[in-house]
């Protein structure tokens, strides 16, 4: 008996998902709550568990393919639901063995002779059926073996094979081709989305940080056993939840299709983060009510769950202005780009000591600069320039982030 399992509901309004990682194969026998399939929405990977026992039949759409909820996922064959008692017998495995494993092997025809069914869409086999080719006889040049359709329509063209392309293109000049899917395609289409629609202002100022990085490894060293290491970024946050204070247009969300602004009293900042898998932007909420320590604390969990590729969906959603970093490698200057529909992204460069001239004497000082970026349309060059001021002013004088806020 068929089953039909559909992309079901992943919440929060999202009605479509891309096809990130499928963990079986046609033919497959998969148990239930086993992994199905991983599935990216807008902001989160989400891993689908099989919902019955039994036999793979079809799987609809391959890696990078966007399916809409309640579209055809998988057709299970649940007539070759593994027994219970057999389940039970069987420790539950990380991914799923081949059909042909699970099947007594014939007397007649030794293993060493079978051929494992060839991995293939829907889409693939149709075509080949169309063709009237055996997919056993196409090479494939696809992930584990997969046959793609342009594996299909070479060999049945007469042309050479992808598969046989890429190794002499590797003799050639080692070149790999990366399709742009999950993630990093998210990555693309939303910095493309940011660039096109948001006219950008960049604005670099330099700071003097020699008294905050003083301040910083006096209470690393006089706090190391009992707190969380202080990097800058708390002293960084600390100064623009003042300066968005003073500066509300910074801390905004513009809804370019309404044409509404909406400042927030509540600072949620995002820290850029990168991971082996490209860059999230987890979100520090209320960031107005946190100390040093406790903004060090959540920033050190939250980028750990994300190069973890831990972080909850309600964990990536929900900034209000957003921070990037590249630590050492951050360079002398950048050009951030804006994470929509925020309105503001304050860049970190690195840390460097240099000479400067100080009350007319030339003095070894840490320097860092800011390489902040702001959405033209909402804010002047003139606020944004201030904006930074402010932060300047606080991070230079480190003890005015601790003063009283009506003192400002």
């Amino acid at each position: 008996m068929k089953y039909v399992f559909k992309l079901p509901d992943l919440g929060e309004g999202t009605t479509k998902a891309e096809i990130v990682k499928w963990h079986v194969a046609t033919g497959d026998i998969v148990r239930e709550d086993q992994p199905l399939v991983d599935m990216m929405t807008d902001k989160a990977t989400m891993e689908i568990p099989a919902p019955v026992n039994g036999a793979i039949l079809e799987l609809h759409g391959e890696p990078g393919d966007v399916r809409a909820v309640g579209a055809e996922l998988v057709v299970f064959d649940v007539a070759s639901a593994p027994h219970e008692r057999a389940a039970e017998a069987a420790p539950p495995p990380r991914q799923a063995e081949p059909a042909a494993a699970a099947r007594p092997l014939e007397k007649e025809r030794p293993v060493e002779k079978r051929q494992a069914k060839p991995i293939a869409s829907p889409v693939v086999r149709r075509r080949a059926a169309e063709l009237g080719v055996s997919l056993s006889d196409v090479p494939a040049s696809g992930p584990d073996g997969r046959v793609l359709r342009e594996d299909l329509e070479a060999f049945a063209a007469g042309r050479r094979p992808p598969a046989a392309a890429r190794s002499e293109d590797r003799r050639e000049g080692d070149i790999e081709e990366i399709k742009v899917i999950g993630l990093r395609r998210a990555i693309a289409e939303r910095m493309q989305d940011a660039k096109r629609r948001i006219p950008h202002i960049t604005y670099v100022e330099e700071i003097d940080i020699s008294a905050l990085e003083d301040l910083r490894e006096h209470l690393n060293r006089d706090l190391a056993d009992r707190r969380v290491k202080l990097t800058i970024l708390p002293f960084l946050i600390r100064a623009m939840v003042r300066g968005v204070a003073r500066y509300p247009q910074c801390n905004a969300l513009f809804d370019d299709e309404a044409g509404i602004v909406r400042r927030h009293r509540a600072v949620h900042v995002g820290i850029a983060t990168q991971t082996a898998s490209g860059l999230m932007v987890p979100v520090l909420r209320h960031a107005e009510a946190l100390d040093l320590f406790e903004s060090a604390e959540e920033i050190a969990r939250l980028a750990e769950r994300a190069r973890d590729g831990k972080a909850a969906r309600d964990e990536l959603v929900g900034s209000t202005i957003t921070i990037s970093s590249l630590g050492p490698l951050g360079g002398i200057a950048s050009t951030p780009v804006i994470n929509p529909p925020e309105v503001a992204i304050v860049g970190v460069n690195k840390i460097v000591e240099r000479p400067v001239i100080q009350r007319g004497q030339i003095a070894v000082r840490k320097m860092m600069n800011l390489s902040s970026s702001f959405d033209h349309r909402i804010i002047d060059g003139w606020d944004a320039a201030s904006f930074i001021q402010a932060i300047k002013g606080y991070l230079e004088q480190p003890a005015t982030l601790f003063m009283n806020e009506h003192s400002d």
